[in-house]
């Protein structure tokens, strides 16, 4: 076997999956880092663990077409345990103190809805900000939610539903409806 028919191993790269590949996608990571711990500092800090832990072991991704699901996975795997880890520490900053800086992006006549969404997002469950900032905001296909997060395809589908309801419920101060899973 020669050099050039060797698999890659702990040690080989595979050849597509360099360093540029990798920076290619942290304007993305960087986005979805953002909306989920509220603020540019966080987030950075975020993308840049991520990218460290991606360079680190870039060799165990077999296929090198999935690297952008393979980051979002490796990121949203970093903000679990981040947060797993506040926990345990004690208080976090409420989101309402963040909502004015989020709205002040957003043209004068729109800040109130800016921040009607905002306090009505903040207080939705992790799991429905997750799943509605990968399909809305990232614009990842179920399938592809589902890899990010390792979770059934029909699982992303169902907390999407429910998430999309809470969301509508909590700005229209309407009633909710109940969303049921078919058998």
């Amino acid at each position: 076997m020669t050099g050039d028919d060797a698999l890659p191993g702990p040690d080989m790269t595979p050849p597509d999956i360099d360093d540029r590949a990798i920076a290619a996608h942290v304007p993305r990571l960087r986005r979805y880092a953002t909306a989920l711990v509220g603020n540019r500092s966080d987030a950075d800090d975020l993308v840049q663990d991520c990218v460290e832990k991606a360079l680190a072991n870039r060799h165990a991704l077999r296929d090198p077409s999935k690297l952008g699901g393979w980051l979002m996975t490796i990121l949203h795997n970093l903000h679990i345990s981040g947060q797993r880890g506040r926990r345990r520490r004690g208080a976090e900053v409420p989101v309402d103190d963040l909502a004015d800086d989020l709205a002040l992006s957003a043209p004068p006549a729109d800040r109130g809805a800016v921040r009607d969404f905002v306090r009505a997002f903040a207080q939705l469950t992790d799991e429905h900000r997750t799943i509605l900032l990968l399909t809305g905001m990232e614009g990842l296909s179920y399938r592809e939610v589902a890899e990010v997060l390792e979770l059934p395809i029909g699982t992303v589908m169902s907390r999407l539903a429910r998430a999309r309801e809470k969301l509508r419920v909590l700005l229209d101060g309407g009633t909710q409806q109940v969303v049921r899973r078919i058998k």
